[in-house]
């Protein structure tokens, strides 16, 4: 069955692959315009199709930036119902701003965020509205050629290398890995803690970072978990049963880190950026009430944290059980490497 999938989308991922490089070559020919600007870019991205770990990569980069100057975060604001160039504040709506975005204004206290699908025409109104932003980070901006970055970092999963995958729709690749060449700094994202040396020299010799790129390795790093409503705080003990919902990319390694941590887990998982829906929300009431464990609890991610928390007719019991868990990033080492890299960048063009 494999086998006769891969025959029959082998000529759509050819096809598409040519297109992409097709493009590439124009941009990288100048026949097709980058914009440049007058200000420190850095863009955040991938060359897979989702499950990275981007969102709590720009967080840590916007608010590690925002200690020591302005800092804006770029963002297209994937399935916002909106249109063109948009502030978003703790305030503003899923609907109008999109989930990711919204979880970043909420999380970043200094950094401000604004959505655009168009990243030149996003860049040229931070410009001219907040003359004082002297650093942009682009969210997801990494195939957005029309905006010529001045770093690059490039994100992949530890569980799925890009280098082990395929062009889209027989793997998840957006591009071909000769597009890691346009990166500056390569991150191996989502690799456990206990990662040995002969595990990361074995990553880099597979990666083959060329002499200007630099390799890192992150791991996420989950927080206690928060009310999504208002109640009260609750731990996670081996007492607890969890029901986790989510509605992302790559939910193994929270789903594995919760297994680690709770009595039980049931997962209920529901597709990325996934809108829910009243089926869904009996679907999650009737998984709950099968719970029998007096301690349970319902666990969801921040970025679907934001998408249930605007739903309001969720029965009274279930509000007051769901939680979502905050996630950051952590270095596996060089952190201070990396950080320098970045604020030698941002510091001499800003």
């Amino acid at each position: 069955m494999a086998l006769l999938r891969d025959i029959l989308l082998w000529p759509a991922a050819m096809i598409y692959g040519s297109v992409v490089a097709l493009r590439n070559m124009l941009y990288d020919h100048g026949l097709l315009i980058s914009h440049k600007f007058p200000l420190p870019v850095i863009c955040v991205g991938n060359i897979t199709a989702g499950g990275t770990g981007k969102t709590p990569h720009v967080t840590y980069l916007a608010r590690k930036l925002s200690e020591q100057m302005e800092v804006a975060v770029l963002s297209r604001g994937y399935r916002r119902k909106s249109k063109g160039f948009r502030p978003v504040t703790p305030d503003s709506t899923v609907s109008l701003s999109g989930d990711e975005p919204l979880q970043m204004a909420r999380s970043l206290i200094r950094a401000k965020v604004f959505v655009d699908r168009d990243r030149a025409h996003g860049v040229r109104e931070i410009m001219n509205t907040v003359p004082a932003v002297e650093t942009v980070v682009l969210d997801d901006g990494f195939q957005h050629r029309a905006v010529k970055a001045g770093l690059n970092i490039l994100l992949t999963s530890y569980n799925r290398l890009m280098t082990r995958d395929r062009l889209l729709p027989l793997g998840m690749l957006r591009e071909n890995l000769h597009g890691m060449k346009r990166a500056d700094i390569i991150i191996v994202t989502k690799t456990p803690q206990a990662i040995t040396e002969e595990e990361t020299d074995l990553i880099r010799r597979e990666i083959s970072p060329g002499p200007r790129q630099s390799l890192f390795f992150t791991s996420l790093a989950y927080r206690p978990p928060v009310p999504l409503f208002n109640s009260a705080e609750r731990e996670i003990t081996t007492g607890t049963a969890i029901l986790l919902v989510t509605g992302i990319a790559e939910p193994a390694p929270l789903l594995g880190w919760l297994r680690g941590l709770a009595g039980s887990v049931t997962h209920l998982s529901f597709p990325d950026h996934h809108s829910f829906t009243d089926i869904d929300l009996q679907s999650i009431t009737i998984a709950f009430d099968l719970i029998t464990a007096k301690e349970k609890l319902i666990i969801t991610t921040e970025k679907d944290g934001v998408r249930l928390k605007e739903i309001t007719n969720i029965a009274d019991h279930v509000r007051e059980s769901m939680y979502y868990l905050p996630v950051g990033i952590e270095f596996i080492k060089d952190e201070e490497i990396f950080m320098k890299k970045i604020t030698g960048y941002a510091g001499k063009h800003s």
